[in-house]
């Protein structure tokens, strides 16, 4: 991540702190306008091209704002963004800023890969042993599966690792095995 979209992250946020805005709400009117830019090459060339005027611009995103329901603030960023002609770098200041937003709406980031997918109830389950594990109020998770797992569940939170997978059991029973047998 480069320092420029930590720096506008950091600014986002600090203005959606201060006008006491929905943290969550902001973060999902950014991911779409991001989908939207990434879907639409004509908006990218209408929001990028120089010799289109500027309120012409604005015009376009206040129309993209009122049908999707973007709060003033997003669409100010994004016009500010814009017009320092920083939109192909737009993506990168909102993965800052979700990760900034996470840390002070105490949210825990966690990949959790099972072997056979998981219904509703082991996934809160899941999800609240890792908010006790952590600390932290909420989870966000995003699950994956691997056949290979052979059972239970592999957890990362950050740079750490829960693996409760039947393998890694096995793995270390063999281990456990070998070292008796030597």
């Amino acid at each position: 991540m480069a320092a420029i979209d930590l720096r506008y992250a950091r600014a986002l946020a600090a203005v959606i702190s201060d006008q006491k805005l929905d943290v969550v709400a902001t973060q999902g009117q950014l991911n779409d306008f991001v989908e939207t830019l990434e879907a639409s090459a004509e908006l990218r060339e209408v929001l990028a091209d120089p010799s289109i005027p500027e309120a012409q611009k604005l015009g376009v995103l206040d129309a993209i704002a009122t049908k999707s329901g973007m709060s003033k603030t997003v669409r100010n960023f994004i016009a500010v963004i814009a017009h320092h002609q920083r939109l192909h770098e737009l993506r990168d200041m909102v993965e800052a800023y979700a990760s900034l937003a996470d840390e002070t709406s105490s949210v825990a980031e966690a990949e959790i890969v099972s072997a056979q997918p998981l219904d509703a109830g082991n996934r809160k389950l899941l999800e609240d042993k890792i908010a006790k594990i952590t600390g932290l109020q909420h989870v966000h998770a995003t699950y994956t599966q691997d056949a290979t797992l052979l059972g239970g569940a592999v957890v990362t939170i950050g740079s750490t690792v829960y693996d409760g997978s039947i393998r890694a059991q096995l793995q270390q029973l063999k281990t456990r095995l070998v070292a008796a047998g030597a």
